[in-house]
């Protein structure tokens, strides 16, 4: 079971760094998620195919191109990075033609209906939590006339890790899907995937 407001420790001091804007394209995105060794974990309501630069050295960098966010997320995972997705909705047309472009890719999404919480967690060190859904606008990639007006927080504190990604490991095992009041509407139950693969 997800943990629940009284089973959090008392409050304590932790240290956070509000971002808006473009900071956690920047510092989340750009600058901390190519260097996952671990894990990248996301949850998003809605799901978007995500543009970075091309990687340096590569003709396309030269010229200014960009890619879609599924390309270094299905590199990570082809080098042991466990990438998970958990979303809301159907992800767009461009986010699964990337996906479907790379073929053998083990980036693995899961959808949960339920799922309103936006997060990036990179090598259960850092951890993007706010308001931004996993899209251009809403994580600052876009122009500054473009983008959402999102607040969120990063930090590296080791209790917030520790209880974000216990509920979110929860949800994507499937484990609050027999209590959910909305589980006879769902397309794909998560905890009848999960049972699936355990069994094959």
């Amino acid at each position: 079971m997800a943990p629940r407001g009284d089973d959090f420790p008392e409050p304590r001091m932790a240290a956070l760094q509000l971002c808006s804007g473009e900071d956690v394209y920047e510092r989340v995105i750009l600058g901390a998620l190519p260097g996952a060794r671990v894990s990248v974990w996301v949850a998003t309501a809605n799901l978007k195919d995500l543009r970075v630069p091309a990687p340096i050295g590569t003709r396309a960098r030269a010229r200014g191109r960009y890619i879609s966010i599924v390309e270094p997320l299905s590199e990570l995972a082809a080098r042991g990075v466990d990438v998970r997705i958990l979303h809301a909705g159907t992800p767009s047309g461009p986010f699964r033609q990337s996906l479907a472009s790379r073929q053998k890719s083990r980036v693995q999404l899961r959808m949960c209906p339920r799922v309103h919480m936006k997060l990036v967690i990179i090598d259960g060190r850092l951890l993007y939590l706010g308001s931004a859904n996993f899209t251009g606008a809403g994580l600052g990639a876009r122009g500054a006339k473009r983008r959402n007006f999102e607040l969120g927080i990063l930090t590296e504190d080791e209790h917030l890790l520790d209880g974000t990604q216990a509920h979110f490991d929860q949800i994507w095992q499937g484990s609050e899907c027999a209590g959910c009041g909305l589980r006879a509407k769902c397309p794909k139950p998560i905890d009848l995937l999960s049972s699936r693969r355990r069994r094959g």
